[in-house]
């Protein structure tokens, strides 16, 4: 009998190039974003670094503010990913040592190094929140995604916090808003003081901070 041979149907070869063409476009706007600010990229600015036509940018978004949702999404999904690996990889170390506001503190320190880990994307995140607060257009979606994205995180480190025996004295959402707020100032302290690397993970502040926020905002489970 003559072998059966696997066959790609049209849809998929043009399914994997829209996803490919879109991955390239919020590459390209990552980069222009960073640079200009957002009110300043132009859909020109984005299709010229990509290589693109407004035509190839118009069969993909609406708009930028939507190629920026998309953006988002799919790097706080990386970072959540990283996440899941680093509390994996972080859990079982605490079994070998006591837990105190120390070690508490560098291990919610290091779980919010594995999710925002670059000056760029703290740029660009910054920027997005400027035109959200200025543009009520955006502001509800800014909202929304951020409040779902921030929901995932509570979750990957709550679990983790009960993991060792304790937990937040406030929801876990309202605990992990404050912490990551003082965890973002801290990186944008580190961005004006000048760090002269794209690398801005562990910023004094925070590595001096987080240690008595966490212990201020945890309990041992009853």
């Amino acid at each position: 009998m003559p072998s059966e041979i696997a066959t790609v149907e049209p849809a998929q070869i043009e399914s994997a190039r829209r996803r490919k063409t879109r991955d390239r476009l919020m590459d390209a706007a990552y980069e222009v974003f960073a640079e200009t600010g957002v009110p300043a990229a132009s859909v020109e600015m984005i299709t010229e670094r990509a290589g693109f036509t407004r035509g190839a940018f118009y069969s993909n978004f609406d708009t930028k503010e939507e190629l920026f949702f998309a953006l988002a999404e799919r790097e706080n999904r990386i970072r959540l990913e990283r996440l899941q690996e680093g509390v994996d990889a972080i859990l079982p170390e605490l079994d070998q040592a006591p837990l105190t506001e120390a070690t508490l503190g560098d291990v919610v320190a290091r779980f919010l190094e594995l999710q925002s880990d670059d000056q760029r994307w703290c740029i660009v995140q910054s920027e997005f929140k400027l035109l959200a607060m200025r543009n009520p257009a955006v502001a509800a979606s800014y909202l929304a995604y951020q409040r779902g994205f921030l929901a995932q995180l509570a979750d990957r480190i709550d679990d983790a916090v009960r993991s060792v025996g304790l937990r937040f004295t406030l929801e876990p959402i309202t605990a992990i808003g404050i912490i990551v707020n003082v965890y973002e100032s801290a990186l944008q302290e580190a961005i004006l003081e000048g760090s002269d690397s794209d690398s801005i993970s562990a910023p004094p502040m925070a590595r001096a901070t987080l240690p008595a926020l966490v212990s201020s905002l945890t309990e041992p489970l009853g």
